[in-house]
């Protein structure tokens, strides 16, 4: 039997909600010091220290900061970055629908893991639900968020414990939830619809396979492969494939390409600028493009994607373009948030 009723325990149990993070204001030196927290993580770059130190502070670090700064600008809100605004408003909608303290951390800059942790510790709460942000695997993103909670566990709270919500690309409710909010924002007329996944190395893809059976062409598309849970590419095209089964759509009209890529490394194809760029001149003239990879609209769904992405796709010959926003804080993504932790808060209960 499942408990729902967490009121006499709201002292002892707590939510944290983890997203990427963002640079505290749009200044060259604050964007400078997130990128730099951000791009030294071995699991974002993942060379040896010295050669990331070498590529990120001695290269990208003087002279990305000022073009990211500007790119900041453009979706700079009256209330701040757009990524920490949106997780606080999930934030306060979650805590409205469940009895135990809700707080957020970021994986980069401030809030920190460590200062939501530390918000939930100064509540009572002993027992904490993670909740990484992301729908699919990767070791950029989930895997660094749990790596760097339990550095933090062990060094600051080592009398917690931390229950992680998995990936939950393939969760129903996440897909009834994104398929609908797609439906709703689906222009009436258009020719093709696009899902942009952020791009990750294809050597990622190999480095979080312990099953080694990934070999990034047909295994993505078999029924089953053990590789599956781990694979960011195959969790990107389940997710495509289950949303445009429940709207409806002929799978010609749909495609799947990788965006924000970083060096010149190999990364995951096709990739979404060129795509954007030549898709007009083959009749395309009337595109719908969604983010799935993320949750909340940010730098890079905002500014790469409807600002720059419109550019390029008009530029190529595109007429229409109709950028579709993220699940940000609606309210059947709330329900979605809610049921997850819920789920996992009831384990501890039946430890």
């Amino acid at each position: 039997m499942l408990i729902t009723n967490y009121s006499l325990l709201i002292y002892m149990k707590g939510i944290l909600l983890v997203n990427l993070g963002s640079p505290r204001s749009t200044s060259v030196p604050d964007v400078r010091e997130y990128l730099d927290e951000f791009l030294m993580d071995e699991k974002v770059i993942d060379y040896r220290w010295f050669f990331r130190a070498l590529l990120v502070q001695g290269i990208i670090l003087n002279t990305r900061p000022t073009k990211s700064a500007e790119a900041y600008k453009t979706v700079w809100t009256d209330e701040g970055s757009p990524l920490i605004v949106i997780t606080q408003k999930i934030q306060k909608k979650l805590q409205k629908l469940v009895d135990v303290p809700v707080e957020i951390g970021m994986r980069y800059a401030q809030p920190s893991i460590e200062a939501g942790i530390q918000k939930l510790v100064d509540q009572g709460v002993s027992e904490i639900v993670l909740f990484p942000l992301y729908p699919q695997y990767a070791m950029s993103t989930t895997e660094t968020v749990i790596e760097k909670a339990e550095e933090v566990r062990k060094k600051k709270f080592p009398g917690i414990k931390i229950n992680y919500i998995q990936p939950f690309y393939n969760r129903e409710i996440y897909i009834d939830c994104l398929a609908e909010s797609i439906r709703e924002k689906l222009p009436e007329n258009f020719d093709a619809l696009q899902f942009s996944y952020h791009g990750v190395p294809e050597r990622h893809i190999y480095k979080t396979d312990p099953t080694n059976t990934c070999n990034l062409n047909d295994c993505c598309s078999r029924e089953n492969n053990p590789s599956h849970q781990f694979c960011y590419r195959h969790q990107c095209f389940d997710v495509t494939n289950s949303v445009i089964k429940k709207l409806g759509l002929p799978k010609e009209k749909v495609m799947v390409t990788f965006q924000s890529r970083l060096g010149k490394d190999k990364w995951m194809e096709p990739y979404t600028d060129e795509t954007l760029e030549t898709i007009g001149k083959k009749g395309i003239k009337n595109l719908a493009i969604v983010c799935p990879a993320f949750v909340s609209d940010c730098l890079e769904t905002l500014e790469e994607i409807s600002v720059e992405g419109k550019h390029q796709f008009e530029h190529g010959g595109g007429e229409n373009f109709h950028y579709i926003p993220c699940l940000n804080d609606e309210d059947r993504w709330i329900d979605v948030v809610k049921t997850l932790c819920e789920e996992k808060l009831n384990e501890f209960y039946l430890v």
